[in-house]
């Protein structure tokens, strides 16, 4: 390099220690990165990085097999949900080869080293990397992406098993469980779901799924329960054999988030659908059986700047009930896909512009309005699924976060739908009656303070008077193990704390507190504590009424629980 340049980097480098130092470590150990923004964005990705195609070429600086295989490795698991697999950039920078060539090693160590106040973390100081790994990722960084392979419909099929075929499941329901009050409940870190008796509080089963279940989903009818876990391992569960299990199940790619299934009147339970990370593209599957029938890339342009972006995530799915349609988020471009089922052959897609980054969302209450975050634009998108366009760019605070949201009557702004967020404590609510309350509608009319930062899901239910409002992710432990509750009446009276993780009586480790979730009659809610994956975990289950403690419902296969999903409520998109 040249002097001017070596000057340029330790100046640089100087700033940068300096200020590490004055914003050090209360949040998370990263210069200006939340410890909520850490665990949620920087997870180890399910993608393989042993599948990845190598692409070393001289251009780079020196790396043998060996360094390049591990910086692939801990760019996979610290770096790709940041920057994307292909390092073209997701809620992080880009990191190709004609941006970190020109910038070179030295100056690619520093940033590593010390990281940066805009939000990289400092993977040297903090002691997650050594020196030697540091200069190793810097020159990795140099090399090109090494890309994961494509999943396309013959390594779908190659995946695809039905265990038992339909016309020898039940006629009708074979077992004495109350299905509306069943509870679907992820034990993470076991690749497993629990289905737990929503009235007995027993675990009925467990039942082995994929690798870190994202979400469980519903067919239209109740019978079907469909679960994918981050590897893209959907498993589709009958809830009508005497113990409900996987009567088919298909890899749909590497990598994935989401699955809805057909809710139209005339087309429940015919289809069903998931969302991949990687490759990102969604697919059309059989609802009886999974049998793979038609995939779609989501690769092309941004909203915004309008360029190319190859690796554009599939995050949210809801099934439309104004039209047979699935509504897709596809997450680095910003757009949200109107999907038409009707004619597979012949598909129609809408495509409405939103921002980016988009994440996850949920209904109003009169099922026409879908409302969901684009997360580092710091807005919601209000999508009107009756007539098919945007009716809404809505700012909010840092980071929305709704998971579904929360709607409820507001005694001065009647209907809101409510998220929380992960970047700052406040709860947005957003007016969602254009009729009888017009000058409220699409706008944010209110913010109300709750704990903290670091909060993922936010809920109520139309029985109740409450909205919960949990902290998982804060990096302050009391605000993590408990959640806030507000008196909808009230709002302005603040919040109630309750004490979910010190009732649980677990003893040691994070006990993070996660999702609050109703049962049908909506009379209870029921809270994860999720701890070490070597730690006693639990559910807590309070009184809606009282706030009191109703249960503990502790037992060994409840390993790292997390989302919780009410047969009933799910089905019928009540939050």
């Amino acid at each position: 390099m040249k002097a001017k340049s070596i000057g340029s980097v330790f100046a640089l480098s100087s700033l940068i220690l300096a200020m590490s130092t004055v914003m050090a470590a209360k949040e998370s150990g990263h210069p200006g990165t939340p410890e909520s923004d850490m665990r949620y964005e920087g997870a180890p990705l399910a993608t393989s990085p042993g599948e990845a195609k190598d692409l070393v070429t001289d251009a780079g600086p020196p790396m043998t097999k060996a360094e390049f295989d591990q910086a692939k490795r801990i760019f996979f698991e610290r770096c790709a949900g940041c920057h994307g697999v292909l390092r073209k950039g997701a809620t992080g920078k880009p990191l190709t080869p004609d941006i970190t060539r020109q910038r070179g090693t030295e100056y690619l160590k520093t940033f590593i080293n010390y990281g940066s106040p805009a939000g990289m973390p400092n993977w040297g100081t903090s002691g997650d990397l050594t020196p030697e790994q540091v200069d190793m990722m810097a020159r990795y960084l140099q090399h090109e992406p090494p890309q994961p392979p494509e999943f396309g419909m013959a390594e779908m099929k190659a995946t695809w098993k039905v265990l038992v075929p339909p016309d020898k499941r039940p006629k009708k329901q074979e077992n004495k469980l109350n299905l509306s009050n069943l509870f679907s409940v992820t034990l993470r870190d076991a690749g497993k779901i629990a289905l737990i008796d929503g009235d007995s509080k027993e675990i009925v089963t467990t039942i082995p799924t994929g690798y870190a279940v994202h979400i469980s989903r519903l067919s239209a009818s109740g019978r079907y329960l469909f679960v994918i876990g981050r590897d893209a391992r959907l498993n589709m569960i009958d809830l009508w054999m005497k113990e409900p299990k996987t009567v088919a199940e298909l890899k749909t790619g590497m990598e994935a988030r989401s699955v809805e299934t057909s809710k139209y009147k005339g087309w429940e339970d015919k289809y069903a659908i998931v969302g991949t990370y990687w490759p990102p593209q969604y697919v059309i599957m059989d609802g009886e059986t999974l049998e793979p029938l038609k995939i779609v890339s989501t690769r092309g342009m941004t909203v915004d700047t309008q360029e190319y972006h190859p690796e554009p995530r599939v995050a949210a799915i809801v099934a439309s009930h104004e039209h047979p349609e699935f509504i897709v988020n596809v997450k680095e471009t910003g757009k949200i896909l109107l999907v038409d089922y009707e004619d597979l052959d012949n598909l129609k897609v809408t495509t409405i512009n939103a921002a980016r980054f988009l994440h996850d969302g949920g209904w109003d209450s009169t099922q026409r309005y879908f409302l969901t975050a684009a997360n580092k634009s710091n807005k919601i998108a209000v999508v009107d699924s009756k007539e098919g366009d945007l009716e809404a760019l809505v700012d909010v605070g840092k980071i929305p976060h709704p998971g579904r949201g929360a709607n409820f009557v507001h005694p001065k702004y009647g209907p809101v739908w409510a998220t929380s967020h992960l970047g700052d404590q406040t709860i947005a609510l957003i007016g969602t009656d254009p009729d009888k309350h017009p000058k409220y509608a699409w706008k944010m009319v209110e913010s109300i303070d709750g704990q903290g930062g670091g909060s993922l899901f936010i809920k109520t239910h139309p029985k109740s008077n409450h909205l919960y409002v949990d902290t998982a992710l804060n990096p302050d432990t009391k605000i993590s193990q408990s959640v806030a509750v507000f008196d909808i009446a009230s709002l302005d009276k603040g919040f109630k704390v309750l004490p979910i993780a010190d009732w649980a009586k677990l003893g040691e480790g994070p006990k993070r507190v996660v999702q609050p979730e109703f049962n049908k009659a909506g009379d209870e809610v029921w809270f994860s504590v999720w701890n070490g994956k070597d730690e006693t975990s639990a559910i807590v289950v309070i009184d809606d009424k009282t706030l009191k403690l109703k249960t503990v419902i502790k037992d060994k296969r409840l390993v790292t629980p997390t989302g919780k999903f009410n047969v009933y409520n799910t089905m019928h998109d009540v939050y």
